[in-house]
């Protein structure tokens, strides 16, 4: 049966991976703007303050991790009252070499690695509102790893480096995701799999998105009631139980019509629609133009 968060991460596909070592000493704040696009930081020594915009205020220490995937407006600071300078994320990441915030020169009080990647998936809005707005993960040794070779390669420019990168951070989101624990997770996808009776159906649905899945089947799967399943799904996961199919039974439709050199209608019986008309006229409620439009403008 599918892993429902691998298939999450590879529908999103990875296309460019872009990363950076930072660094405080003394009094220092800096404030970033919203960014948009997802990034991660881990911190490789020492510790500091991080204030997402949206959560509590957070003490980070060295071996953990945080990732925002829709990064808000966020402030990382010292310990020490500080004026916040301000920064662009779309500016500052173009300047190389490492970053130093607060005192110039010496040994500094924390030392972290920053980095952000690009998606190339049509429906990266859809597929992160299905994971944490901030994942914070502490003490797994196995992402610290993860996060020394992104590192390494990063700063590294070897032949297929691109390549590299991407299939390590690839390997970074999802040991990120699944050390948080689900059921203090926001309603979406992880707090889905973290439920002993929705994870069941939720794979179910990955499994097969072709078969005609109704709220009785599933509820049967979740072992509960039909109202009391549509119930939970909707509080946990944050959508209904179909408007979630249909929204993934579109997000493949797009992969396939773009990535895929295959017809309207053999893509519209892998998404479970018995004709190209039935899927087309779905297709076109949900995104707002026919498979047929939407298939142009694939790459070439």
């Amino acid at each position: 049966m599918n892993d429902p968060l691998s298939e999450v991460i590879a529908l999103l596909r990875l296309r460019a991976v872009f990363s950076r070592r930072i660094s405080g000493a003394g009094r220092w704040g800096v404030r970033y703007s919203a960014f948009g696009q997802p990034s991660f930081c881990a911190v490789l020594e020492g510790r500091c303050r991080l204030t997402v915009d949206g959560h509590v205020p957070l003490t980070l220490e060295a071996g953990d991790f945080v990732l925002l995937p829709a990064t808000p407006g966020f402030t990382m600071s010292g310990f020490e009252p500080a004026r916040l300078e301000r920064f662009d994320p779309k500016v500052t990441s173009k300047i190389l070499g490492e970053v130093r915030h607060g005192t110039r020169g010496g040994r500094p009080d924390v030392r972290l690695l920053g980095g952000w990647f690009v998606f190339d998936s049509p429906d990266t809005s859809l597929l992160v509102s299905l994971l944490p707005s901030l994942v914070h993960v502490r003490g797994v040794e196995r992402l610290s790893t993860l996060v020394r070779l992104v590192g390494e390669e990063a700063s590294e420019r070897k032949a297929g480096r691109d390549l590299v990168l991407s299939r390590l951070v690839e390997v970074l989101l999802i040991e990120a995701l699944r050390a948080t624990p689900g059921e203090d997770a926001p309603p979406g996808l992880l707090r889905g799999l973290a439920d002993a009776h929705l994870a069941p159906a939720i794979r179910q649905v990955h499994g097969d998105i072709a078969r005609a899945w109704t709220i009785a089947q599933l509820a049967k799967t979740a072992a509960l009631s039909r109202s009391a399943f549509f119930e939970r799904f909707t509080r946990i996961v944050g959508l209904p139980p179909m408007e979630y199919l249909l929204a993934w039974r579109m997000a493949v439709a797009k992969d396939l019509l773009r990535r895929h050199d295959r017809g309207i209608a053999e893509v519209a019986e892998q998404v479970g629609y018995g004709s190209a008309s039935t899927f087309s006229t779905a297709f076109s409620r949900h995104v707002g133009q026919p498979p047929s439009r939407y298939a142009a403008t694939r790459p070439r």
